[in-house]
């Protein structure tokens, strides 16, 4: 009898827990892992489940002691502790003790508590003890740090499972949470991602707001209607066609690393040899008589990664890559069979950092470097040196010249990881382009330097009639053509008849 009542009583929970609740939710108010973790966008109801999770748990298990935070004080009155009031008054008033506004706690007649704090007060936070259960709202505004802190604190002993729950908006793609908890698997997590879309509750005007910013602010929509990973800065590349360009999920012909033989002076026989995991990816194999570009990022601040990047030059098309962690001759190696193994391509080295590859790439006898012209500061005389030399100047022009060509041609960006990193590429609160914070610009600024350099390559191609410049109206139709036509044009205009 008292088995069949405690069913009854039960499937009577949940049809109402149902009626008043999401699906997309259903499967956590059970979940028993360390960390639940509610990513999504706004209006799609993960803060009122969190809630009504806490309030479940304080007023079914005794003894319970809940910490409900946010990281400024100021922002818990109107948030999660009015949301709370909320919810214990339409649902679970007969377990509800009082609700204090200073300091502000809901308390329980089993003798649970819900307790709200902000972490700008640290030392307020040190004087609450004896935490069983933590929700942290709008964790992406608090550090790796703060939460280390809290975790640490729930430690105290409990006759039941002990939780953070974290609910946010996905900021920005290198956020700490993104890293800890979506990017590696811990079997102590449990992630979920939710949007407005799961939650039936919302009103149509709610709806309608929401799904307006995908014509007025597309990146809010993303973020804030979507759940998606965002940036933290303005985008300088459009995420619409970067994203579009992932879509096509286009993968390297081949991966591999050039083998070859040295004396310790000369460099020697060179292959390409194919390998799973090998550091240059091939997208389009060479053709002969076609010019190519190679621009290349050495190793320098908050990067231990070298990059290159090889352009078509007649049409800018990204054909090749190379990456990786290298020690700077064997970097230099490398480079060499990459131009060599491309019809002996124009090499732009940056040596703001360190000139030995250049250097290095110069004592090989490497036929292409790319020349750059400088005044020598005690001569003042005109002066003729190897690399690409980034600085306030050329950046500007190198970073605007990149986003033109995206801009009007992003399908000749082709490599997936050079697209990630754009995505990240951002301006500043001072409109400076660069990398936003915890991420890389490697491949991008390789790229950025393979077509500044190209002017520096002719764009010279052996025609049926010798040697032939391919017009600029010629290049517009290549790049107006279809992959069918452009492969016509090449035989037309580049073979030898």
């Amino acid at each position: 009898m008292e088995t069949g009542e405690a069913h009854r009583r039960a499937a009577a929970w949940w049809q109402e827990f149902t009626k008043t609740n999401n699906a997309a939710f259903y499967p956590f108010i059970f979940d028993r892992h360390r960390y639940l973790v509610l990513m999504g966008g706004g209006g799609s109801g993960k803060s009122i489940f969190a809630g009504r999770k806490i309030l479940e748990r304080a007023a079914t298990e005794p003894g319970h002691r809940f910490l409900v935070c946010r990281k400024v004080d100021k922002t818990i009155e109107l948030s999660c502790f009015s949301q709370l009031c909320a919810q214990a008054g339409r649902y679970y008033a007969d377990a509800l003790d009082r609700i204090l506004k200073s300091p502000r706690s809901l308390q329980f007649k089993n003798g649970s508590e819900i307790v709200f704090s902000g972490l700008d007060d640290v030392e307020k936070l040190k004087s609450i003890v004896g935490i069983t259960g933590i929700w942290i709202e709008e964790a992406s505004e608090i550090t790796e740090s703060d939460f280390n802190q809290l975790d640490i604190r729930l430690r105290d002993r409990s006759p039941y499972y002990q939780q953070i729950i974290l609910s946010f908006n996905p900021i920005h793609t290198q956020h700490w949470l993104k890293k800890r908890f979506f990017d590696r698997d811990d079997p102590r997590a449990r992630t979920s991602r939710t949007t407005y879309r799961d939650n039936r509750f919302l009103s149509a005007q709610a709806i309608a707001t929401l799904e307006g910013f995908r014509q007025t602010d597309e990146y809010f929509y993303r973020v804030y209607a979507l759940g998606e990973w965002g940036i933290s800065g303005k985008s300088v590349f459009s995420p619409a066609a970067v994203e579009a360009q992932l879509a096509k999920g286009i993968k390297p012909l081949c991966c591999g690393e050039f083998s070859y033989t040295y004396d310790g002076l000369r460099m020697g026989e060179t292959a390409f040899v194919r390998q799973e995991q090998g550091c240059v990816l091939i997208y389009t194999e060479p053709e002969r008589g076609v010019p190519y570009a190679i621009g290349a990022d050495t190793a320098g601040e908050g990067s231990d990664s070298f990059a290159a990047q090889v352009l078509d030059n007649r049409t800018g098309e990204q054909v090749a890559m190379l990456r990786g962690q290298f020690d700077e001759d064997v970097f230099a190696r490398q480079l060499y069979c990459l131009g060599m193994y491309y019809n002996t391509a124009l090499l732009g080295v940056e040596v703001n950092f360190s000139s030995y590859t250049t250097r290095e790439l110069e004592r090989l006898n490497y036929p292409k470097q790319y020349v750059r012209e400088s005044v020598d500061d005690y001569t003042h005389a005109l002066r003729r040196s190897y690399g690409f030399r980034t600085d306030s100047k050329t950046r500007p022009v190198m970073i605007a010249n990149l986003i033109q060509s995206f801009r009007e041609h992003p399908e000749l960006v082709r490599d997936e990881k050079t697209l990630r990193e754009m995505l990240c590429f951002v301006r500043d609160e001072n409109m400076r382009a660069a990398a936003e914070t915890g991420a890389h610009d490697d491949y991008v600024m390789a790229l950025a330097i393979a077509h500044m350099i190209r002017p520096q390559q002719a764009y010279l191609v052996p025609g049926k009639y010798g040697t032939e410049r391919w017009t600029k109206s010629m290049l517009q139709d290549y790049e107006r053509a279809s992959a069918a036509e452009k492969k016509y044009l090449k035989t037309l205009w580049c073979e030898k008849g």
